[in-house]
């Protein structure tokens, strides 16, 4: 029997406008994909942290999990760094769960154009 561990779970979308419906939106489409890739329930979930880049600002990204039932996990959102040149409108998040999967197990979700941030993460 595997034993269980913490392990993080990254994904990232980006939106083309910043409005409550596209942060909503696009929030649930990935954090839905990352659950359902990665076979995790809220039980499994230790935390989950949300970042944005400095241009969303018009809705918390966790209200999305939260409207997804995730009721207990507790949830952050921050603002990444500005770093001058980095792709605008980004949405990231960061699952830490329990799960008896190996480090290279794990499915990291990239969406969208989002899928430039890490190229060596092949999405089939």
């Amino acid at each position: 029997m595997n034993q269980q561990v913490v392990r993080g779970v990254r994904g990232a979308i980006n939106i083309t406008e910043n409005t409550k419906e596209a942060i909503t939106s696009a929030t649930k489409e990935l954090l839905g994909e990352m659950l359902r890739e990665n076979e995790l329930v809220s039980e499994d979930m230790a935390s989950i942290f949300f970042t944005v880049t400095p241009d969303l600002n018009a809705e918390f990204p966790a209200w999305a999990a939260r409207e997804l039932g995730l009721t207990w996990v507790p949830l952050l959102c921050c603002t990444e760094i500005n770093v001058p040149g980095s792709m605008p409108m980004v949405i990231r998040i960061l699952i830490h769960a329990n799960t008896t999967k190996g480090q290279r197990e794990i499915k990291h979700i990239y969406l969208r154009e989002a899928v430039r941030l890490r190229p060596d993460m092949k999405q089939d």
